[in-house]
C-alpha cells in the first residue's frame, strides 16, 4: 500500500476497453497510479502483485464476475479491508443487495462521468469518511423531452388484409395467420390502393370509414371466388361520397362489372347493384401503366387458369410485386438448384422474370409443398421449391409468402417456413422470407 506521500494506486477491473481507457486517463491526470485488469482472474492476480489502495470493480466480467471477485477479496485476510468501488449498469435491487452483503463498498451505476469517480476517491483518501452506498444515475442531466417514437402510418406501406387461397378458414388452428382470402393494400398516406377482393376486403373497407369518403382504386388479379367474394361486403360501396375505380382484364368470360356485381343477384344476396350508393367505375387494363398520384401500377400475365395477372407497384424508389396466383415452371418437380435464367424450362417464363427483376418486396404464393405438387399440376399454383427458385432468378430483396392453402394450419405453416428457409440456403439465396398473416403491414 502507498505511504501518505506516495501516489495512490488504483486497480481498474473493467473488460470494456473504451471505458477503462477513459477512466484510467482521468485518474492518471489527477496523479493516481493506475493498472487495468480485463477479467476477474487477472484482477485477483493484479491485487496480489500490484497491491492497490483502491479497487474499482466492474460487476460483469469474463472468466470470473465481479461479485465472485469481491467475495474472494473479502475472504482473504490480506485484502478483507481493501476499499472497493463497484461499477455496474445493473441497478436491480437483488444485485445491489448481494453486493452490499459483501461488506462496505461504494457502488456507481453506469453510465457515469469519470469526475464522479474522482470525487469518490477524493472523499476516501483526502476528506472525512462519508457514508457508503449506491450512487444512482441522478447526476445525469435529464433530457429536455422524452423520446417516445410513434409509428408513422403515413409512410408508404403494404397492408395484407387476406392471405388465404381457395376458401376462407377459421378456428383456433388458424389464429396466428388468419383465414381471410386474398386482399392487399398499398397505402401512400394519400392514396389507398387495393388489390383483389377476397374476404379480407371486408376488413379493408371498415378501415376506410374513419377517414370519410375518398377515391379507392381496386385492382383485380382474376375473378375466381377467393379473389372477389368480399366485394358485396365492402362497406364503401354503400356510402355516398365514396368513389371506387375497379381495374380488371378483358379476357374474362363476362365483363368485370357483371362478375363482381353478379354475386349480388337476388338469388344470392339481399342487396342489388342498384342499391349501391358509391360511384363505381369499371376500367379495363391494357399495356399502359396506371398512374395514381405518384404511384405507378403495371401488370404481367401469370400462369393460372383464365385471364390472370400479377401487379407491380413502383413508388418513391420502392418496388412491390403482388403475385398471389402463379404456377411458375408448371409441371417441374426437380431440384430448384438446377435452374438458371437461360434454362430451357425458364425461358418461356421470361416476361414474368423480367417483370419481377430486382423487385424490393416480392409478395408471391407458394401454396403447395414439393411432395404435394405432383397431384396438383395444372391447378395454377407454385410449389414451394419453384417459388424459391423464382426469388433467386429475379434477385428479389425480400419475400412474403401468401395464398396459404386452407389445409395448412399455423403449425403446418411454421414447419413450411422452416423448410422454405432451408431450400433457400441450399440454392445459395438465403433471402429474408416471412409468411403473411391477416393484418400484416410492411413499411418502406
Amino acid at each position: 500500500m502507498a505511504t501518505p506521500n506516495q501516489p495512490k494506486k488504483i486497480l481498474l477491473a473493467e473488460d470494456v476497453r473504451a471505458i477503462s481507457l477513459r477512466m484510467s486517463h482521468a485518474l492518471e491526470q489527477h496523479g493516481y497510479v493506475v493498472r487495468v485488469a480485463g477479467d476477474g482472474e487477472e484482477c485477483l492476480e493484479q491485487i496480489e502483485e500490484f497491491k492497490p489502495d483502491m479497487l474499482v470493480l466492474d460487476l460483469i466480467m469474463p472468466k470470473m464476475n465481479g461479485l465472485e471477485v469481491l467475495r474472494h477479496v473479502r475472504a482473504q485476510q490480506a485484502t478483507q479491508n481493501l476499499p472497493v468501488i463497484v461499477c455496474t449498469a445493473k441497478d436491480y435491487s437483488t444485485e445491489l443487495k448481494h453486493i452490499q452483503q459483501t461488506g462496505p463498498v461504494d457502488v456507481l451505476i453506469k453510465p457515469f462521468d469519470p469526475e464522479l469517480l474522482l470525487e469518490k476517491l477524493r472523499q476516501h483518501f483526502h476528506e472525512a469518511p462519508t457514508a457508503k452506498g449506491v450512487t444512482h444515475r441522478d447526476h445525469i442531466p435529464a433530457a429536455a423531452e422524452q423520446y417516445a417514437p410513434v409509428l408513422d402510418t403515413k409512410r408508404p406501406h403494404v397492408k395484407l388484409w387476406g392471405t388465404r387461397g381457395s376458401i376462407p378458414v377459421c378456428g383456433a388452428r388458424y389464429a396466428q395467420h388468419g383465414g381471410n382470402t386474398t386482399c392487399f393494400e398499398y397505402n401512400t398516406g394519400k392514396e389507398r390502393i387495393l388489390f383483389d377482393a377476397g374476404s379480407g376486403l371486408r376488413d379493408a373497407g371498415q378501415s376506410f370509414l374513419a377517414g370519410g369518403p375518398c377515391h379507392i382504386h381496386l385492382f383485380i388479379t382474376h375473378t375466381h371466388w377467393d379473389h372477389i367474394q368480399g366485394f358485396p361486403f365492402f362497406t364503401p360501396i354503400y356510402i355516398p361520397g365514396f368513389e371506387i375505380t375497379v381495374y380488371g382484364e378483358r379476357g374474362f368470360g363476362k365483363n368485370i362489372e357483371s362478375l363482381l356485381c353478379g354475386q349480388m343477384d337476388r338469388d344470392y344476396f339481399p342487396i342489388q347493384r342498384e342499391d349501391l350508393r358509391a360511384k363505381i367505375n369499371f376500367v379495363f387494363l391494357d399495356d399502359a401503366p396506371v398512374k395514381i398520384g405518384e404511384v405507378t401500377v403495371t401488370r404481367e400475365f401469370t400462369q393460372h387458369p383464365g385471364a390472370t395477372v400479377g401487379f407491380k407497384v413502383t413508388h418513391d424508389g420502392w418496388s412491390v410485386a403482388l403475385i398471389p396466383d402463379n404456377e411458375f415452371l408448371q409441371g417441374y418437380t426437380g431440384s430448384p438448384a438446377l435452374l438458371t435464367r437461360d434454362s430451357n424450362l425458364v425461358v418461356p417464363y421470361d416476361p414474368m422474370v423480367k417483370f419481377l427483376d430486382g423487385v424490393d418486396l416480392l409478395i408471391h404464393e407458394a401454396q403447395y409443398l414439393p411432395t404435394d405438387y405432383p397431384k396438383r399440376i395444372g391447378w395454377g399454383h407454385s410449389n414451394l421449391a419453384t417459388a424459391c427458385a423464382l426469388t433467386k432468378l429475379v434477385n428479389a430483396k425480400k419475400w412474403i409468402v401468401v395464398h396459404h392453402d386452407p389445409d395448412h394450419d399455423d403449425a403446418a405453416l411454421h414447419a413450411k417456413l422452416n423448410l422454405t428457409r432451408q431450400i433457400l440456403r441450399e440454392i445459395g439465396y438465403p433471402i429474408h422470407v416471412v409468411h403473411a398473416y391477416d393484418g400484416m403491414a410492411e413499411y418502406r
